[in-house]
């Protein structure tokens, strides 16, 4: 199992809502945990000289996870479709100000300008100024201060009108 099907599975468990996944395969075993402060732990164990186990109880347990959650992310997607989703450039840290005595760059509610700063992520040391491409009003800010953010993740809805 190659390190991207390793970021897949994290992925999937962590939309799944799933507090913990096993997975053993031939020669790796694979413990993902999920806590409610969205710190998600991999352990991952070779394995050496153990039988090998089907995967047949995760595949059984993927759909009882999958089906509540299908449809609340369709009524999310009815509500969300008439907002633009501002998502994260790079991968890293999101805060929401410039430093911890600073006050916030925007919040729910506060009417923001193309180019108007929102954000904040840290990658490898830099601080990346993330700016807005739209002009609107913020809705909804999707990701908690001090959070690890993937590429391409959501982090604010703005409302154009």
């Amino acid at each position: 199992m190659d390190v991207k099907e390793i970021q897949n599975l994290i992925k999937f468990v962590a939309k799944s809502g799933a507090s913990e996944v096993k997975l053993e395969m031939e020669d790796v075993k694979i413990t993902i945990k999920t806590g409610s402060d969205s710190n998600t732990i991999v352990q991952q164990i070779p394995m050496q000289g153990l039988p090998q186990v089907a995967a047949a109880p995760v595949q059984m347990a993927q759909p009882v996870a999958d089906a509540p959650a299908a449809p609340q992310a369709a009524k999310a997607d009815d509500t969300d479709s008439k907002y633009i989703t501002i998502k994260s450039p790079i991968i890293g840290t999101f805060y929401r100000k410039p430093s911890p005595d600073k006050p916030l760059f925007v919040e729910v509610g506060q009417k923001i300008a193309e180019g108007d700063v929102l954000c904040i992520i840290e990658a490898m040391k830099l601080f990346n100024e993330i700016e807005s491409e739209v002009s609107g009003k913020v809705v909804k800010i999707l990701v908690d201060d001090s959070s690890p953010v993937e590429f391409d993740q959501p982090l604010f809805l703005v409302d154009p009108s």
